[in-house]
């Protein structure tokens, strides 16, 4: 008698939880912060499957030590950040796209005691690295609770999804880590590429299965709405589902795929890359922005899949980001139909646009008639001694690659905070297009503001910057 497919499924995931549910590990304990010895697979007990299948303790004997243990984590995570951060609201007199908030000004990074800017470029990769000078926040950051990881929203996000849907993104194991005022604004505006004459269609409103319809009803095809639909759906996710393998107190429907990218942009809710073993090489994962995805021909930061409709259904099977079957598995894989359920959320995703830039031309480059000197300037550099346009070309502001900076030249591998620092490899070159409404930056969000980042690839890069040159380089990118 011929068995049918989702008999012939339920067998092949059996066979799963057998072969990985006993010689799965659990995360082991990372060697203490600034260790420099680089630690091995065999040496932490680390493996491909970071946790087993079939929980080892009760569900509330977990919960009430990650409860106990929670204030700690968040203080170690806060000295972190204050050695290498100026944490401090300063907002610039530049508005985000939404006009809702300003965008925080100044290199937030500090730099090591008696060194400064210029005295750091003048010296080599390997003379840097052999006095310990790189500065620290330009090291990988890690994860607020690296040696478990996993999705973390900040506060914003969890009260409104709370207060709309009832339903609770706030875990009990860890909390954001970055102030409010370095994020994105929130709720930030939705532009669409198909009506970019309507402009901010948000109404100052956060997307969500409660009010989606009545926000975007006349805007969309039936095709984009249901697409819509099924991105604000929670599906089961690694750390909000009903198992006992969650982080929320009581069993969750899972999370959505705007609640990260909220509005199809981003609220710089975190987590760690799916792509890398074992759990403490994995690097921290800022969420990026949805908006023009619609150009954009590689997707996720170092798994290049090459459509949208690939990244879509990678993400729904594997229990969102963490690229464990047998984990997605257990906890609630969803399975989209590609033929129609993934091409609609793929068709939504493409119509999320950038906000305007009016000093821009079709071409991408700066209209004299409206740039101030200093854009002038910055595009000037941007194209030039900058060497911005090599990995973010006009008009569009990315060049569909990826590339590796290389930045390992200028530290000692270590471990911090659980996560073994090491070098990054490849990652995608993301557009620069609306640049001012996406903080903080690089692929983990370890540089706070552009000041921050314009400094990073100075020193990385070689490039030997003036001062001025710097500034102008901030002034263009807040104009992309």
């Amino acid at each position: 008698m011929r068995r049918s497919r989702s008999h012939r499924r339920t067998l092949t995931l059996g066979a799963v939880f057998l072969a990985l549910g006993c010689a799965s590990a659990q995360p082991a304990k990372d060697p203490k912060p600034g260790n420099q010895k680089t630690p091995t697979p065999k040496e932490t007990g680390e493996q491909t499957y970071n946790f087993p299948v079939v929980a080892e303790e009760s569900f509330q004997a977990v919960m009430d030590r990650d409860m106990k243990e929670k204030g700690g984590v968040m203080r170690r995570q806060q000295t972190l950040l204050e050695s290498r951060y100026d944490l401090s609201n300063r907002p610039s007199k530049l508005m985000m796209s939404g006009g809702r908030k300003a965008q925080q000004e100044g290199v937030r990074v500090k730099l090591p005691k008696g060194v400064t800017w210029e005295q750091l470029s003048a010296m080599s990769p390997a003379e840097i690295r052999e006095k310990g000078l790189f500065p620290q926040g330009f090291l990988p950051l890690p994860h607020v609770k690296h040696a478990v990881g996993g999705q973390v929203f900040p506060q914003m996000e969890i009260d409104e999804i709370r207060k709309q849907e009832a339903r609770s993104l706030e875990r009990f194991d860890v909390g954001f880590d970055l102030p409010e005022h370095l994020l994105p604004e929130f709720p930030p505006p939705i532009f669409l590429s198909q009506r970019p004459e309507l402009g901010d269609v948000s109404q100052g409103k956060v997307l969500t299965i409660r009010n989606f319809y009545d926000i975007m009803n006349g805007k969309l095809t039936p095709v984009q709405m249901d697409g819509l639909r099924q991105l604000l759906t929670p599906f089961p996710q690694a750390e909000f589902n009903a198992t006992d393998g969650r982080k929320v107190a009581e069993g969750s429907l899972g999370v959505t795929c705007l609640d990260c990218h909220t509005n199809g942009h981003t609220n710089a809710a975190f987590h760690l890359n799916p792509d890398t073993r074992p759990q403490a090489a994995r690097f921290r994962l800022d969420t990026t922005s949805l908006r023009g995805l619609f150009n954009q021909q590689i997707h996720g930061s170092k798994r290049s899949l090459r459509s949208v409709e690939d990244f879509t259904e990678f993400e729904q099977r594997t229990a969102y980001f963490n690229g464990d079957i047998a984990d997605a598995a257990k906890k609630g894989v969803n399975e989209p139909d590609r033929p129609t359920q993934v091409a609609m959320m793929a068709q939504m995703q493409n119509m999320f646009d950038f906000p305007p830039a009016p000093k821009l031309l079709p071409t991408g480059r700066l209209d004299p008639a409206l740039a101030t000197d200093m854009e002038k300037l910055g595009e000037t550099v941007f194209h030039g001694k900058g060497q911005c346009a090599t990995c973010h070309p006009a008009p569009f502001f990315l060049d569909n690659n990826m590339h590796d900076l290389k930045a390992e030249r200028f530290f000692k591998p270590q471990t911090i905070n659980d996560q073994f620092i090491h070098a990054d490899g490849p990652i995608k070159a993301f557009t620069l297009r609306g640049i001012k409404d996406s903080p903080p930056y690089l692929h983990d969000g370890r540089l706070l503001t552009l000041e921050d980042t314009v400094e990073f690839f100075n020193l990385v890069l070689g490039l030997k910057l003036e001062p001025r040159e710097k500034e102008a380089l901030v002034h263009y990118m807040r104009a992309l």
